[in-house]
């Protein structure tokens, strides 16, 4: 009976000139933005690897120089773009992708591709997985609002009930013919993001990211069975069209444009993080009071001085085997790295919590979960960004050790006019970001997975109860 069902349903919706049409612009749509993604991340992901490249030849080839210049010479890094940011570029555009490694300083990412926007295209950015979240919902509402209230309103649905067809059936064939009829533009697209994976972006890190497209697939499987569950629920409950219609777009536009959109300002004002100029004023003001490397009447200093001493067993500073001056530049380092910790993790604390602020919206608009999961997938969330300002702030710190050590031990106190040999530079190893892997990109996603199953929960309620759904 429910194969019978459905078999009718997407015969008709086949047949329906309506549903050919919508169904061949939202596939083109997702076509046109996933092939636009993948040429983007093709030409993006080449530039950056070459820059990265140049970067490593400008510090290996700088020559003989003295360590501390050399440190404070530096190098940019650049982060990688992850395979499935085709699909979701999430805030990728938004935080930078670049930051500047140097001594005495960690330096905030720049080139922000979203400030060369128009000020438009700052709302959102036209991929794939916008199609997906705002778009399919809303052809599946388009095509499957009636599909209770048409019956109800012909007359055959008191028909139908007088043949002893169960409503609970009958509710169970209608939604497993819609979505049936929505595979032409489901599968489709899977196919389509696969082949882009494997051809375009490349399995760069093998099963993990065939794991990530494979969830991020699932996500939006059950978002789209949510809403089409709960499209045929108000249509069945509905008085007529207009009414499930209404009630239905009101529920999209609630969904898709009004509470992301109060939800992040929400998060924002419960949340609220410093400027840039009140960051970086905060930050100066605490290195001020630590050790300054180049000021001799530093009161840390003194300290400094004494331990070093006390460790080496000399009564003078030039009786030191080693260079103090480098000493006191790697305790300056050591000082400033805790109050780059101390900045830099509790403005992304502030990231964290208003990103869990948001997940809670999903209580409200099931989007809001597919979205953080989505970009999470997508390895183009905060999280991520976090995580590569985090590696990429180790290897800076290294590399500052790394010169001021050298300077440490080739030289005594004083010896600011003597140059390292050229083949030093080459020791230190070249940049490398290795992504983390997705079951530790699940873990900040607990709280999206848990309500948009519960939306799923109650879509389920709302199926099973069909026989509670009026016939008038």
């Amino acid at each position: 009976m429910i194969t019978r069902i459905a078999r009718k349903e997407m015969t008709e919706m086949f047949r329906d000139g309506r549903f050919r049409w919508a169904s061949a612009i939202v596939l083109g749509l997702i076509v046109i933005a996933t092939l636009t993604g993948l040429r983007s991340f093709r030409a993006l992901d080449a530039e950056q690897a070459a820059a990265q490249a140049a970067m490593r030849g400008f510090w290996v080839d700088q020559g003989a120089k003295n360590p501390h210049s050399a440190a404070h010479y530096g190098l940019w890094v650049f982060k990688p773009k992850m395979p499935l940011s085709f699909i979701d570029q999430g805030v990728d555009s938004f935080t930078g992708v670049t930051t500047w490694l140097e001594a005495h300083k960690q330096n905030e990412f720049t080139r922000r591709p979203a400030m060369d926007q128009a000020s438009v295209a700052r709302f959102g950015e036209w991929t794939a997985a916008a199609v997906l979240q705002l778009l399919v919902p809303l052809l599946i509402i388009m095509l499957a609002f009636s599909a209770f209230t048409a019956e109800r309103e012909s007359g055959t649905l008191k028909q139908l009930a007088a043949l002893g067809v169960p409503m609970a059936q009958l509710m169970r064939g209608k939604a497993l013919g819609t979505a049936a009829a929505l595979g032409v533009v489901v599968v489709p697209a899977t196919v389509l993001g696969v082949l882009a994976l494997a051809l375009g972006a490349g399995f760069s890190r093998g099963f993990d990211d065939l794991l990530r497209f494979g969830a991020m697939v699932a996500v939006y499987l059950v978002y789209f069975l949510v809403v089409l569950v709960i499209t045929l629920a108000v249509s069945a409950r509905a008085r007529s069209s207009r009414a499930a219609l209404l009630t239905l777009l009101a529920f999209w536009t609630v969904n898709s444009l009004i509470a992301p959109r109060a939800v992040t300002d929400l998060a924002r004002r419960v949340h609220p993080t410093t400027s840039s100029f009140a960051f970086q004023q905060a930050v100066a003001d605490d290195l001020a009071n630590g050790i300054d490397g180049h000021n001799p009447a530093d009161a840390r200093r003194k300290a400094v001085e004494a331990k070093a001493l006390k460790e080496y067993g000399v009564l003078t500073l030039d009786a030191l085997p080693v260079n103090f001056d480098a000493i006191a530049m790697q305790e300056s380092e050591e000082y400033g790295n805790q109050v780059f910790d101390k900045h830099f993790n509790g403005l992304y604390d502030r990231y964290r919590a208003q990103n869990s602020l948001t997940q809670l919206g999903a209580a409200v608009a099931p989007l809001l979960a597919v979205r953080s999961l989505s970009m999470g997938l997508a390895g183009t969330d905060v999280e991520q960004h976090r995580d590569f300002a985090t590696r990429a702030e180790a290897y800076r710190r290294g590399l500052v050790a790394f010169a001021n050590n050298y300077f440490r031990d080739n030289t005594q106190t004083g010896a600011w006019d003597w140059k390292a040999p050229p083949e030093v530079w080459a020791k230190y190893p070249a940049f490398e970001y290795e992504a983390p892997a997705v079951a530790s990109t699940i873990a900040p996603q607990r709280r999206a997975i848990m309500l948009l199953a519960g939306w799923l929960v109650l879509a389920v309620i709302a199926l099973v109860s069909a026989p509670s759904f009026r016939m008038d």
